[in-house]
C-alpha cells in the first residue's frame, strides 16, 4: 500500500477517463461489493458494483487483464476504476451515468475534478 505521500504524487498524475490495463484479483462477494483490479503498484484499483452488470456471472474472473477507465481517486489509496468493455458494465450504464454523474468531466486531474451527483433522497421514517 502506498504512503500518504506517494499516493498524493500518484494521484496527480491520474485524469478521469484515462485508461489503465489491470487484472481481476479479486472477487470478494459477487454481486454485492465489487471486484479489485491489480493496476500496478503501488496502489490498486477497484470497481463498485453499481458499474457492474446486475448479473454477477457477466462480471470479469479472476486472472482477467482488460482494460478500464480511471472513474475516481479520493484521499484512499486506491483507484476507482470503470471497465472499458461494455460487456462488463450495468446493462443501463449511459442512462445511469446521465442521471447520477451528468456532465462528469474527462480528462481532468482526478485532484482537481469535482463531479457533482444528486443523493437519494431520505426516506420518511417507517417506509
Amino acid at each position: 500500500m502506498a504512503s500518504a505521500k506517494e499516493w498524493i504524487r500518484v494521484r496527480r498524475d491520474l485524469r478521469l477517463g484515462q485508461r489503465l490495463s489491470g487484472t481481476v484479483t479479486a472477487v470478494p462477494a459477487p454481486g454485492a461489493t465489487g471486484l479489485f483490479v491489480d493496476v500496478g503498484p503501488p496502489v490498486g484499483g477497484f470497481v463498485d458494483v453499481l458499474l457492474l452488470p446486475a448479473d454477477a456471472h457477466q462480471w470479469p474472473q479472476v486472472g482477467i487483464i482488460a482494460e478500464f477507465e480511471v472513474w475516481w481517486a479520493d484521499q484512499r489509496p486506491q483507484v476507482r476504476l470503470k471497465p472499458v468493455d461494455r460487456h462488463f458494465l450495468r446493462e443501463d450504464f449511459d442512462q445511469w451515468q446521465a442521471r447520477w454523474r451528468p456532465g462528469r468531466p474527462e480528462n481532468v486531474p482526478v485532484d482537481q475534478a469535482w463531479v457533482q451527483a444528486e443523493a437519494a433522497p431520505l426516506r420518511e421514517a417507517g417506509a
